[in-house]
């Protein structure tokens, strides 16, 4: 995930603190490119940090990721 992974991918935050959700996301990447994806959890680090687990839709597992506004765009995640 060119420009998202911020930590090694195999790290994971203390199960017991995550909150599981299904966020659609936009995926924007430096170069112009974007990518449709989802967040499945949310975490928040001790110093307030907001992490998510990011997938990317075909472009491999879930990895966790610090949360930046700037690259991620929530996305609806239903229509009323």
């Amino acid at each position: 995930m060119d420009g998202v992974q911020s930590e090694p991918a195999r790290w994971e935050p203390p199960e017991t603190q995550v909150e599981r959700v299904y966020q659609p996301v936009e995926v924007r990447y430096e170069d112009g490119d974007w990518a449709v994806g989802r967040i499945n959890a949310w975490w928040r680090a001790d110093d307030g940090t907001r992490w998510c687990r990011l997938r990317v839709l075909r472009r491999g597992e879930p990895q966790w990721t610090v949360f930046d506004p700037e690259r991620l765009v929530l996305l609806p995640a239903h229509l009323a």
